[in-house]
Order: C-alpha cells, then structure tokens, then sequence
C-alpha cells in the first residue's frame, strides 16, 4: 500500500489546494511523520479550509478528500487514538463530539446524508485520534 501524501502548508505557500492532487503535484510532498494534526495541520490552520475553531476542536475540509465531501474533526491536544484515550481526555472528548455532531448534522442537512468514523490501528495512518465527516462518491 503507498502511504497517503499530505499537502505540506510550507511547500503551498499558506494555500491548500482543494480536491484530488496527485503525489506527483509539485505542491505536495510525502508526509513522512507519524502525526500529521500536530506536525503540520495545527501549526497553520490559517491554510485550512476551516468550518470550526475553538480552545479544544478544529475541524475543517480534508486536504485530500477521498469522498465529494470530505470533513476532518481532530482535537488540538494531543490524543493518540479513541482506543487510547483515557479519563484524562474527557473533557477534549466531549468538545471533539459536540464538534463531530455539528459538523455531521451540517453535511447531512446539506446532502441528506453523513458517515461519521475514525480509524484505529493499522488503519489509521496519523497517530492522532482524527474523525472523518463524509459523504458522496469516493474521488
């Protein structure tokens, strides 16, 4: 399996491109670390296509959307994944949800549907507990 590229914000020049990109796109580099939200995504949310911000939550379109639409909810503290997530992270849980739910009711409101899911394990190729709003056809 090849691994995701990521669109490096340094290399866009504080602009993302929307929509498909291929890894060959010379304003993508292969993502290479091990927790995207931290390394890149939350150090210049200012190059995101934001629909949320607050102390707790960031949530904005995916940076290389694998359905027509595409939505990323990730809390900005540290979290490895849900399955790791303990007591300590209540409260980022909780904000985290609050955020999921609105964003999902939005896109479903919107496109009269909405899948909600995160990976975990090997699955889930940035170690940072993220959940994925989508819906519509795969790109």
């Amino acid at each position: 399996m090849v691994p995701p590229c990521h669109v490096a914000a340094a290399t866009c020049h504080g602009v993302l491109p929307r929509g498909p990109v291929g890894c060959d796109d010379e304003r993508v580099q292969p993502y290479t670390g091990s927790d995207f939200y931290c390394d890149v995504a939350l150090r210049d949310t200012a190059a995101l296509d934001v629909v949320h911000e607050d102390e707790r939550v960031l949530a904005y379109h995916h940076t290389r959307p694998f359905w027509d639409v595409h939505l990323v909810v990730v809390p900005k503290r540290h979290i490895s994944s849900l399955t790791t997530a303990t007591a300590a992270d209540a409260e980022d849980l909780r904000a985290l949800l609050v955020v999921v739910q609105q964003v999902a009711r939005t896109v479903e409101e919107r496109y009269g549907a909405a899948c909600v899911e995160t990976n975990l394990g090997a699955y889930q190729d940035s170690k940072h507990l993220h959940v994925h709003v989508h819906c519509g056809d795969v790109r």
